[in-house]
């Protein structure tokens, strides 16, 4: 009976996912103010990509080598695993290995427990968005304070982060004037200097008072035991270099095998996310600050989050998935992405890695839809810097939620009878195109004829214009 009640439950949040993304997605679709803020944002960000491209003289050779040693990496994921913990733990760090979400926030608690924390400065992490940090920080008590520009706007709005890369890239620089007007009390029609500014000011005193600090870590570097951050703003640097305690929340499949293949990563992730030939600031750490050095945390703790890679690390057909370095270069050439936007999705990773990783991590039977919500065009695997088969694996997921007869009952029945149709000319031929054009408007009235033209089927099939002509 607790079966049926659990099957029944799952198919109950499953249909509300789906039904709430088609709805979402509607509404983004046809909003105009929407579609034409991303259009400006994104063709900024694809003449600064063009323009970045330039400093390779064979960028699809960096692709290659690229692909190659994040596989090498997560083929010997264990071993890596391993000597980098050596490496780090020998110079005073400690390390979590967290599981899944609940894990890593149970090692985050106890941290701040022990510090008495009540003021954590973050820095951009979508892997803290994963496991819903602010939320957990929140109900203890503690201000949870996003220092990335771009996460601090989306914190105010009390939204999610909209982009991997640029989390307010949905709202315009009017939008942001209005939000700082109303929330900080900023004058009217502020200029994007000026919010900058006055968004620093506020920055520079949590530093200084806050007991944590948390930020991500772009690479997991094995040969030397060290946490690389890019980014752009400074403010993970002194994220990590004013409070006493320093939390780096980051996810297995972050890992390179030596510190001599940074030098090929950071520039692809820079020119492939902003266009730039490097991102501005980039930081390794290997441990809490040693004896002979100025500044840096007292103690630094890493948290080595799994929360489904393992399962995606044991499937070799969508295993490469986990070779992403998060860069966004997909979303930016998506279709689908830039007409219903990243909240729709639902989850922290949207666009095509997003429809790749998110059903494999939260489960295909509630997420399996953001699999079919692509075009298949392939323009997300033609720019991936790692070259992930990226609509291939959207393929692979919808192949395993056939197997795993997730479909609607009303999806199966639909497809029976198509198939019958198709495989039995007479019933093909049943009423003519009048009766077909009939079950075309009643299936699509209330889906894509709602804001289309429906599609007009020919006076005469094919096959009897072909039996007319013979005879």
């Amino acid at each position: 009976m607790r079966n049926q009640d659990d099957k029944t439950r799952i198919a109950t949040r499953m249909t509300e996912t789906i039904e709430k993304f088609q709805q979402e997605a509607e509404i983004k679709t046809f909003d105009l103010k929407h579609r034409k803020t991303i259009a400006k944002n994104m063709g900024k960000y694809r003449q600064s990509v063009a323009a970045g491209m330039n400093q390779y003289t064979d960028h699809e050779l960096a692709r290659s080598r690229a692909s190659y040693l994040k596989s090498t990496a997560m083929l010997n994921l264990d071993k890596y695993l391993m000597e980098w913990e050596q490496k780090f733990t020998a110079k005073g760090g400690r390390v979590v290995w967290a599981g899944n979400a609940e894990e890593a926030l149970f090692a985050i608690g106890a941290i701040m427990k022990t510090a008495n924390a009540r003021l954590v400065v973050k820095s951009k992490s979508m892997t803290s968005e994963e496991i819903h940090l602010n939320e957990f920080l929140e109900e203890r008590g503690i201000e949870p304070f996003e220092t990335d520009l771009g996460e601090y706007i989306v914190q105010l709005a009390g939204q999610k982060p909209y982009h991997i890369v640029t989390p307010a890239m949905h709202m315009s620089k009017e939008d942001v004037s209005a939000l700082f007007h109303k929330e900080l009390g900023t004058e009217e029609n502020a200029s994007p200097e000026e919010l900058t500014m006055i968004a620093r000011r506020i920055m520079r005193e949590k530093y200084t008072e806050a007991e944590v600090g948390i930020t991500g870590g772009n690479f997991l570097i094995a040969d030397i035991g060290g946490v690389a951050v890019t980014e752009n703003e400074g403010n993970a640097r002194l994220t990590m270099a004013f409070p006493k305690i320093h939390i780096a929340l980051v996810g297995i499949e972050k890992m390179i095998p030596s510190i001599q293949d940074v030098d090929l990563f950071w520039p692809l992730l820079a020119t492939s996310g902003t266009g730039q030939q490097v991102t501005v600031y980039n930081t390794i750490l290997t441990g809490p600050r040693q004896e002979e050095e100025v500044d840096g945390p007292e103690e630094m703790y890493v948290i080595l989050l799994d929360n489904g890679r393992s399962k995606l690390l044991a499937d070799p057909e969508k295993r490469q998935a986990l070779n992403c370095i998060r860069c966004g270069a997909c979303l930016n050439a998506c279709p689908v992405y830039k007409n219903i936007g990243g909240h729709t999705y639902q989850t922290v990773y949207s666009g095509p890695i997003g429809s790749v990783i998110s059903p494999q991590y939260l489960g295909l039977e509630q997420y399996k839809h953001l699999s079919y919500a692509s075009s298949l065009c392939g323009g997300c695997s033609s720019v991936c810097p790692v070259r992930i088969d990226i609509h291939n694996i959207l393929l692979l997921n919808r192949k395993q939620s056939v197997e795993e007869n997730l479909g609607s009952t009303r999806e199966k029945l639909g497809f029976q009878l198509w198939k019958k149709a198709m495989l039995n000319r007479k019933l093909m031929n049943i009423g003519g195109s009048r009766l077909k054009q009939w079950v075309l408007e009643l299936l699509f009235k209330n889906s894509w004829s709602k804001r289309r033209k429906e599609p007009i089927l020919a006076p005469q099939s094919f096959n009897e214009m072909w039996k007319k002509r013979k005879r």
